[in-house]
């Protein structure tokens, strides 16, 4: 090996981690002493100015780059631009939150290196060794639930899949990425279940910590970005799971749009054109921001400007829409005097896909 060939890239994405920045290089260099190594930031803009205190430390240290993205987001798609970025022929995921054990990358990169023909090690909590340290009951439950319904895509038998702590061979994961999903926040699960062979894996003990500094990003929507990517292995090539997920708003905007409707129509005695223009606003509303929240939720809208901004975006793109909408349900009630909710359906059934093509690609993907 020549004495100064890059060795490892330490893939680090990140978002609002800028105190645990320095820290966590100070606990590569000493974990990777005597290795050649680097360390890619992959931040999604941080408004804490991660990615501008990574770049103070690359001014004096060389061996931290920084990826800044703007306008896209999400953990997965982060890990994956930070893999494809460096020369290495090891990679690493880690946390930038100092919960996983950096002190295991030795043994990590020594066993990719050896003669058992490894294409993967994990850090795992679940093996003998490992522990989850200060997790309540109710987060190891959810944790084996999700590990369980895992199961159902995944190609090997690994005890902790949920793992976001890895090593693998770059050109294993560059091979790879057509084929990976990017979304939610499991890239281990991606690459084990989209890889064409069964990768041969070992599983490391460690245990995780606590965060000491900063916020945890665990939410309600992360849970539900997990049961989509799991979603997207299973049938994601029959329906797209952006689709899906449209479609399944639209079926909510659709009981906006009814419940209003019933309420002006019916309730209110007001005319059913002008009460049917009312409920597709309220339901177009709806629709924008929770797809704002979920469907699109590595490009979403954030502060009043920019939601107000792509809120009349949306409505405009869907004009057309609205338009065929409300077009369709007059015309079938007052030509056939038919049920008013059959009219109101089948306004909104003509309108769903020309909805969903304009939106994702004058509202979210213009960002």
């Amino acid at each position: 090996m020549i004495p100064d060939q890059l060795e490892l890239a330490v893939v680090i994405p990140t978002f609002n981690e800028r105190a645990n920045v320095p820290l966590l290089i100070e606990k590569l260099d000493a974990a990777l002493k005597g290795r050649n190594w680097e360390a890619v930031f992959v931040d999604d803009n941080s408004p804490d100015g991660t990615a501008d205190a990574a770049r103070a430390l690359g001014r004096r240290d060389p061996r931290v780059r920084v990826i800044q993205r703007i306008g896209r987001r999400g953990l997965s798609s982060a890990c994956i631009e930070g893999m494809c970025a460096t020369a290495a022929p090891f990679v690493a995921v880690i946390d930038g939150d100092l919960q996983h054990d950096e002190t295991l990358l030795p043994k990590m990169l020594d066993a990719l290196e050896g003669d058992g023909g490894l294409d993967v090690v994990i850090g795992s909590r679940f093996v003998d060794g490992g522990g989850t340290g200060e997790w309540d009951d109710d987060r190891v439950a959810k944790s084996a639930f999700a590990t369980k319904l895992s199961r159902r895509v995944l190609k090997a038998d690994l005890s902790d899949p949920m793992s976001g702590f890895f090593m693998i061979r770059t050109e294993i994961v560059r091979g790879l990425v057509p084929t990976l999903s990017a979304i939610g926040f499991k890239i281990l699960l991606d690459i084990m279940t989209a890889s064409p062979r069964p990768l041969k894996f070992l599983e490391l003990p460690y245990v995780f910590r606590t965060r000491a500094l900063g916020e945890s990003k665990l939410d309600y929507v992360v849970a539900m970005e997990y049961l989509i990517a799991l979603y997207d292995r299973m049938f994601g090539r029959v329906v797209p799971v952006r689709f899906v997920m449209f479609s399944g708003i639209g079926a909510l905007g659709a009981g906006v749009h009814f419940l209003v409707l019933g309420a002006l129509f019916r309730g209110l005695a007001w005319p059913f054109v002008g009460a049917t223009m009312l409920a597709v606003l309220a339901a177009m509303t709806f629709n924008f921001f929770l797809n704002n929240a979920l469907t699109y939720r590595e490009q979403r809208l954030k502060g009043p400007g920019r939601l107000l901004r792509g809120w009349a975006s949306f409505c405009l793109v869907c004009s057309v829409g609205a338009a065929a909408n409300v077009g369709v349900a007059a015309f079938l009630h007052n030509v056939q005097h038919g049920d008013w909710r059959f009219a109101a359906l089948a306004g909104i059934a003509v309108a769903a896909v020309w909805n969903f093509a304009l939106s994702s690609r004058f509202v979210w993907g213009r960002y």
